[in-house]
Formats: C-alpha cells, sequence, structure tokens
C-alpha cells in the first residue's frame, strides 16, 4: 500500500489532536463552571485548565504521539512548559473578552462562558506544534 503523503497525515494528526483536545477543552469548561460555584472567575479558569491539562497529557501520550522514546517524567516537564504558556494565553484572553471586550461590545449572553470557550481555543495550533516537536519527539 502507497505511503501517504506527509501532509495529509499532519491534517489528519491535527484533526485529532483538535478532536482529542476538545475533550481536554471541555473538561476544563465543565470544570470552570463547577468551581465558579465556590471561587472567582479567574482562579477557577487556571484550575480548570490544570484539571484540562492532566486529561489531555494522557490522551496525547497515549493515542497521538505514541513514538516517544523520552523518559515519561521529561515528557511530563515539557508538557507543563507547553501548557504554562498556553494557559496563560488562554487566561488572558479569556480574562480580556470577559471584563473588557464582551461588555464593550454590549454582549451580554453568558459572557464568561463564551470568554472562556474562546481563551481555551486561541492556543490550539501552538500548542499542536510544540507538542508535536517538542513534547513528545
Amino acid at each position: 500500500m502507497p505511503e501517504r503523503p506527509r501532509k495529509g497525515r499532519t491534517l489528519v494528526q491535527f484533526a485529532f489532536f483538535l478532536m482529542l483536545g476538545g475533550f481536554a477543552a471541555l473538561t476544563n469548561i465543565v470544570a470552570r463552571y463547577l468551581l465558579n460555584f465556590v471561587m472567582p472567575f479567574e482562579p477557577a479558569v487556571i484550575l480548570a485548565y490544570i484539571a484540562g491539562m492532566i486529561i489531555a497529557f494522557a490522551l496525547y501520550g497515549r493515542l497521538l504521539f505514541d513514538g516517544s522514546e523520552s523518559a515519561l517524567s521529561r515528557r511530563i516537564i515539557r508538557f507543563a512548559q507547553v501548557n504554562l504558556l498556553g494557559g496563560f494565553l488562554a487566561w488572558v484572553v479569556s480574562t480580556v473578552m470577559a471584563r473588557i471586550l464582551l461588555p464593550a461590545a454590549g454582549w451580554e449572553w453568558h459572557p464568561f462562558e463564551v470568554a472562556h470557550i474562546i481563551g481555551v481555543v486561541t492556543p490550539a495550533f501552538t500548542s499542536y506544534l510544540l507538542h508535536k516537536h517538542y513534547t513528545f519527539a
């Protein structure tokens, strides 16, 4: 059977990354919603992101980037580094959207949920590249 062109494999892998990441993001969103019952929005976003990170690490390591020869501790450290960057970006985008942009636009329909979803989606492409070529390389 002929080998698929590299570009096609990369697109399929990125789509699978988005699907798995979507599940981790759903975990993140649900956790943030539940955490908001006991704490303010900003710390809830941070704790929810950590919950999503744990799910994502398990899914990516088992189902997507299965060829890694590096030690588990190295992958965990690198995963945390990439996600600290992504988490910071998600937190900034979520907070700016919820506290500044959506109110300025007159947005009233679930502004914190919409802001958080946009924030969580923002680092998807850079996270894929960094996980593929750094975390699980």
